[in-house]
């Protein structure tokens, strides 16, 4: 594996990863000029190295990033698979399943998400192939979060001229991603920022099985199980205000699975 040591040779690891102020603000590129999209964009990190992980997540958090974290290859490929992520960021030697065929698994069935490859293979052969296997950028480490920043910037403006998904709708509910509001069949519906970014991530599932976990993972952040009643709570209040009052409800309770959120 790559390991925290590769990132600092011959020094003690921990001052190398420690995390610099920021001379900007979340939501800004490097120079100060407003970036409008970095602010949501959602990474996913592919590093088995868990103090290196915990180091590239606090410092993507703080630029305004949404990181999610795999720590071997096989989950990662799983979680890369989901297509909801803007960039990965993919260590190349890992348990499991190395950093390549990750990419290699991803690119023939079509997903096209960017990958920045990480790797202490250095050498023009080692970053050529890591580049012929479907990656994007490749940085060697050691490295210094600034430039892992504005690369993952060039991979963005890349993307940015795709018009971005600012609407979703499901049936007669309408979600505007701008403006943050919601209405069904024209009338506003107020709800608290978990409830719209619950709302949110069933309405880009809409029509499939919303597991649990899924969304503690996704909509709490949460990896683990906190054994508590807080997604049934917001399941019911969720449901309270976009299914009351209304002849057809669309937030639907599948037993055993999860939610689902549907017009018919």
């Amino acid at each position: 594996m790559d390991s925290i040591a590769d990132l600092a040779p011959g020094r003690a690891a921990a001052p190398a990863l420690q995390a610099r102020p920021l001379a900007h603000r979340p939501g800004e590129a490097t120079d100060g000029r407003a970036f409008p999209y970095y602010s949501s964009m959602r990474v996913l990190l592919i590093e088995d190295d868990r103090q290196m992980a915990e180091y590239l997540r606090k410092a993507l958090t703080e630029v305004g990033a949404v990181a999610d974290h795999a720590a071997d290859g096989r989950g990662g490929l799983l979680q890369a698979a989901s297509g909801e992520y803007d960039v990965l960021i993919v260590d190349r030697m890992l348990p499991g399943l190395d950093g390549l065929a990750i990419i290699r698994t991803l690119r023939a069935s079509g997903n096209q998400t960017p990958v920045l490859i990480l790797s202490a293979l250095g050498e023009v052969d080692d970053r050529v192939e890591g580049l012929r296997a479907g990656g994007d950028d490749y940085l060697v480490k050691p490295f210094a979060f600034s430039e892992l920043h504005a690369r993952l910037e060039v991979l963005l403006r890349r993307g940015a001229a795709e018009v971005p998904e600012t609407r979703l709708r499901v049936g007669d509910l309408e979600m505007d991603l701008l403006k943050r509001e919601v209405v069904r069949a024209g009338r506003p519906i107020q709800l608290q920022p978990r409830e719209f970014r619950l709302l949110e991530y069933l309405m880009r599932h809409a029509g499939q099985v919303v597991t649990r976990t899924m969304l503690l993972e996704q909509v709490w952040d949460y990896h683990f199980d906190p054994q508590t009643n807080v997604i049934d709570v917001h399941i019911s209040r969720l449901r309270g205000k976009i299914d009351r009052d209304f002849d057809t409800p669309l937030l639907h309770t599948v037993r055993g699975a999860g939610y689902m959120i549907r017009a018919r």
